[in-house]
């Protein structure tokens, strides 16, 4: 725990700001209080059809390794996820909140945690804070953070939700004031499933308490080699992918105070994943083809897919500078290439996944798979079944 090094934070898969606890790592500011993404349902039953997922990651020294998994794999979550379906009901949308703890930058006085963001389904802003954050020593408290999660985030009541936590780090479950039992019993009474991932050997794990503080709540222990490297396939259709993303890219019509801003962020996590490795830019074009990847806040083409959307509520000003002078019909047209332009874009960019998987698949061996995504989404497969969810 001696050197600060910069590396991603889970947190992917957003959601906006969420209230700080501590300072910003990077200028020592503090955060603002937290505002929450609203998220567009497909349907009218937005009830039923959501998954809420809290990651609270150690940002120790120590865990450089866990948090270089979570930012090589987040998009084989939310790839994932893509295809689950929830009873008759439709397929859920996704919301992703992040914590980190354990982090000497963050106030003591918070018991060196902070909330990195709300649930949100912005894979945009989850990537960007997942990229932000850095590591350092600290004291970690899983019990203070589970009930920090517990207390700041919005559960719902709708017992059909998958509501889960997932915590990860590696010193004893049992530091801290805060007596973890108490923190996992009231998790059970929200209907919130506590699954622990504990970074080091499996015996060890267990005692030191994260299989028990798993249990309390019918959730999965896992143990995983946080260190052991990534192991990414390339395949004959990732050039390809990767080009057809950048063609999709432009199919995007920014408009509003959001505009400008989010189409820079979009380039620039497109950016991280790329310096990262070539095949994590290639999942995260999946993601961007896929369903789950929705901006409607800012971009035309999303915002039009409502029902009540009307062009003419949008100001003049708040359009971009190619559509300020058209007429609505004009617009109207210009809006509906696009759309068209993506969704071809979307499909070939699957059909090239499909064939990617399949390739990928006849050359995996069965040891070379990620450790952090293959805890998380056994977890996920089986909490998930109990509430009627189903995966294609």
């Amino acid at each position: 725990m001696k050197n600060v090094k910069q590396i991603l934070v889970l947190g992917a898969l957003t959601l906006g700001m969420g209230q700080s606890f501590g300072n910003d790592l990077n200028n020592g500011n503090t955060l603002k209080d937290p505002v929450f993404t609203e998220v567009v349902m497909e349907d009218s039953k937005p009830a039923n059809n959501m998954v809420k997922i809290a990651l609270l990651l150690d940002t120790s020294n120590s865990m450089d390794g866990l948090i270089n998994q979570a930012k090589a794999q987040l998009w084989d979550i939310v790839n994932k996820f893509t295809n689950a379906k929830c009873g008759n009901d439709g397929r859920p949308q996704l919301q992703i909140a992040l914590y980190q703890y354990g982090n000497d930058n963050l106030s003591s006085r918070e018991g060196f945690i902070q909330q990195v963001l709300g649930f949100s389904g912005d894979l945009d802003e989850i990537s960007e804070k997942l990229f932000s954050l850095s590591t350092n020593g600290g004291e970690e408290y899983c019990g203070q953070v589970i009930q920090t999660s517990l207390s700041q985030l919005d559960w719902g009541k709708n017992p059909d939700q998958l509501k889960m936590i997932f915590i990860a780090g590696n010193e004893p479950f049992t530091q801290g004031k805060l007596n973890y039992k108490d923190a996992v019993a009231n998790a059970k009474e929200k209907d919130v499933i506590v699954n622990t991932i504990f970074c080091g050997a499996y015996e060890q794990g267990i005692n030191t308490g994260w299989k028990n503080g798993a249990q309390q709540t019918g959730g999965e222990y896992m143990a995983i080699d946080h260190n052991r490297e990534v192991v990414h396939i390339t395949t004959p259709y990732d050039d390809v992918i990767i080009k057809l993303n950048s063609k999709l890219n432009k199919t995007y019509i920014s408009y509003g105070a959001l505009g400008a801003s989010k189409i820079q962020q979009q380039s620039a996590q497109d950016s991280n994943a790329m310096e990262m490795e070539e095949v994590v830019a290639v999942k995260r074009a999946v993601s961007k083809s896929s369903r789950l990847y929705s901006n409607s806040s800012w971009d035309l083409v999303d915002a039009s897919k409502a029902e009540d959307f009307d062009i003419d509520k949008i100001k003049k000003e708040q359009l971009p500078m190619e559509l300020k002078e058209k007429s609505k019909a004009e617009i109207t047209s210009y809006i509906e290439g696009k759309k068209r332009e993506r969704s071809d874009i979307q499909k070939k960019i699957q059909d090239l996944n499909s064939k990617r998987e399949a390739y990928i698949a006849s050359q995996k061996k069965n040891d070379e798979k990620g450790e952090l995504e293959n805890a998380m989404l056994t977890a996920i497969q089986k909490q998930a079944a109990k509430k009627n969810y189903s995966w294609e």
